[in-house]
């Protein structure tokens, strides 16, 4: 038999990703164990299905930020925040999840449009086995117009390092996840946490609805700990998502979350896209067929109560944590 000579395969591609870990023995870096909390919480986010959306968004409008999920030292659940740098046009200085705007690239790429931004803006790796899904949360409204839809992830890699785009990002932090359904402070040992409170919030005027009666809306405010550092509260459309992942994974809070009578987050969408001609026009531009009528009829819901909310095929919703066997 005659010898084949030796392929030549080229050099290796270089593994970007091997540089936001160190080398480290696992068996000395384990993830900690989860509490019976944390677990059932977890199990809650996985079963959760967000309802079918009823309405089309152009896509120019949209984004989606990441609730990044990770395990304490003691087996509680933490959520990474950014501190936004101070140089940024909008929003500068402010506490936010990472995230951003739907870009007309990702319509190609294999990375989806919230585990690009978070590589972008703190090195979080893409790879999904790194920080599996747990559940996709229906849309926010922000403050400039955009439909932003959260996708919660737990990060199962603690050997994971941030690499910080410093562009964009002047710091990360954590904080408690079951911190956004208490108004107690979970810094209860801070000298501040006696005298300031932890848990604010400010009802404010919507814009009148299609119906032209005007409702209230109710704006979250969570102290961080670290005001005395510069790090602004955790507030607005960020505090709104995460007291919403924290329901869905600890159960209500002892606060009222919105005052009655006001408008869902998908009513504010809906009234958003039928008086911003910017939304019609994205529409027509991107070739989005929309029932205005359905629009219409969605921001003119009287509302009843929430939304059931929807669970894994074969699970009944009764109120009481929803559990599964494995995650």
């Amino acid at each position: 038999m005659s010898s084949r000579p030796p392929r030549n395969r080229g050099p290796k591609p270089i593994n970007l990703l091997k540089y936001h870990r160190p080398k480290v023995r696992l068996s000395k870096d384990r993830v900690p164990v989860l509490t019976k909390e944390s677990r059932r919480c977890l199990r809650n986010l996985a079963s959760y299905r967000s309802p079918k959306p009823r309405m089309k968004f152009p896509r120019s409008r949209c984004a989606a930020v990441l609730v990044a999920l990770f395990v304490g030292r003691s087996g509680d659940l933490y959520v990474l925040l950014n501190r936004r740098a101070a140089t940024l046009r909008s929003y500068a200085g402010d506490t936010s999840l990472p995230g951003g705007k739907v870009e007309p690239q990702d319509r190609t790429l294999k990375i989806p449009p919230f585990r690009r931004e978070a590589y972008e803006e703190i090195g979080l790796p893409p790879d999904k086995r790194k920080a599996p899904l747990l559940c996709v949360m229906p849309p926010f409204l922000a403050s400039n117009q955009l439909i932003v839809t959260p996708v919660v992830v737990l990060i199962v890699d603690n050997t994971i390092r941030p690499i910080l785009n410093t562009a964009e990002v002047a710091s990360i932090f954590s904080h408690p996840l079951k911190g956004f359904i208490s108004s107690e402070s979970p810094f209860s040992q801070e000298p501040d946490a006696l005298e300031v409170p932890y848990h604010t919030y400010q009802d404010y005027d919507h814009r009148p609805g299609p119906d032209g009666v005007v409702r209230q809306y109710r704006i979250h405010s969570f102290l961080t700990g670290r005001e005395a550092g510069g790090t602004k509260p955790v507030f607005g459309l960020t505090a709104s998502i995460l007291i919403e992942a924290a329901i869905l994974g600890y159960g209500q809070p002892d606060f009222e979350v919105q005052p009655p009578g006001a408008p869902t987050p998908e009513q504010r969408i809906a009234w958003t896209m039928l008086t911003e001609p910017a939304y019609r026009e994205a529409c027509e531009n991107e070739g989005v067929v929309v029932d205005w009528e359905a629009v219409r009829r969605i921001a003119e819901e009287v509302k009843k109560g929430p939304r059931p909310i929807a669970r894994s095929k074969g699970e009944v919703d009764t109120g009481l944590p929803v559990l599964r066997s494995k995650l």
